[in-house]
């Protein structure tokens, strides 16, 4: 299958063109259906450009169920097994799309609230002010095997485990397309946005669908990432600014787009290979952060305390009187004359025998 391109033309018909499986990750940006019935304008007396394009108009609720379930269907099949999906949507309709997803068999992993950190004010006052938006991120069934580069997000939050809100301003400035002094595309969404989504659920290499590409947001972003894309549009206008935008997006290299990478992709370490290779010795002692439980090392790998013997995990979690214990991380000794922890030794080993 061909990627790296902008295909024009009705998603659903575009979609049935796709050989089974054959993609990685969907992004799908779909119409709100928001409803709009009169045009909305500031205390100025100057009309909101809101969003009231023909794309976006059904006739009703089972007009867009039915729109709905025809793309979704279409994206289910050509996903491969363990691809996933993020749909963003609006309270108008990401519920109503939520549903459908979990009637298609989806496996729902997380929904993402997408604070606006400069949300346009309720002009009427009327309700409260419309900050968010919702994105479902979902699995094809609950065994697929996703990918989540959870080091790497937790390394973009500065070591601390990334939630479920993102706060990020909706796009401003240069980023923001113009035509005619107008935005270009009413529901343009912002690059930290899509760079979030791609480098937490992809990998280099990996295919990326934009059923709904409008403006170009999601292929430019998995372009300067290193990932294969493919967008879909049916109005010509948002194509030409897309391709130019993409045009313009100068691609990384491959070393500079290296993240951290997760421990369960990691060669797997037996402690005792430690032990084999001399980096621990037969009756070395180790100990707890702060010092309060012992154990010494067995020539077999298992180790030993004045309680209990087994492995390093069994033996953690004897001492503390707790159900388990990452010994990896709990034990630490005296290596070559610094304190460490035993994972610190492992990730020594591992990098000189697999890089």
């Amino acid at each position: 299958m061909e990627t790296n391109k902008i295909l024009q033309g009705d998603c659903i018909k575009v979609l049935k063109k796709f050989p089974d499986e054959c993609v990685d990750l969907v992004f799908a940006d779909p119409p709100y259906n928001l409803q709009l019935q009169n045009d909305l304008f500031r205390p100025d007396s100057s009309k909101v450009n809101g969003v009231k394009d023909y794309w976006d108009k059904f006739a009703s609720f089972e007009e867009y169920d039915d729109f709905t379930k025809k793309w979704l269907y279409q994206c289910k099949r050509i996903l491969k097994p363990n691809g996933t999906i993020w749909v963003i949507g609006s309270y108008h309709n990401i519920f109503r799309v939520g549903s459908i997803l979990q009637d298609k068999g989806f496996w729902i992993l997380n929904d993402i609230i997408w604070t606006k950190t400069n949300p346009m004010p309720n002009f009427k006052g009327t309700r409260f002010t419309n900050a968010h938006e919702t994105l479902i991120w979902a699995s094809k069934n609950q065994k697929a095997k996703f990918t989540f580069n959870y080091d790497a997000m937790k390394s973009l939050n500065e070591d601390k485990q990334m939630r479920s809100d993102w706060n990020i301003p909706l796009c401003m400035g240069n980023e923001r397309l113009k035509h005619d002094g107008k935005k270009l595309h009413s529901t343009q969404k912002p690059e930290a946005l899509l760079s979030r989504v791609i480098l937490s659920s992809t990998y280099i290499g990996d295919i990326i669908l934009d059923p709904f590409m409008g403006s170009g947001t999601t292929i430019v972003v998995a372009k300067r990432y290193g990932r294969k894309w493919i967008g879909i549009e049916k109005d010509k206008k948002y194509i030409g600014k897309a391709k130019q935008r993409v045009d313009l997006t100068l691609e990384q290299r491959i070393e500079d787009l290296d993240m951290m990478k997760s421990k369960k992709l990691e060669p797997r370490i037996p402690f005792g290979n430690l032990v084999e290779q001399g980096l621990l010795n037969p009756g070395e002692v180790l100990f707890d952060g702060r010092k309060r439980w012992f154990a010494k090392v067995r020539a077999d790998g298992s180790v030993i305390s004045d309680r209990t013997k087994g492995s390093i995990h069994t033996v953690g979690a004897e001492v503390q009187g707790i159900p388990s214990c990452n010994g990896w991380t709990f034990w630490h000794t005296n290596f070559r004359g610094t304190i460490v922890s035993i994972d610190t030794i492992r990730n020594i080993f591992r990098d000189s025998s697999f890089n």
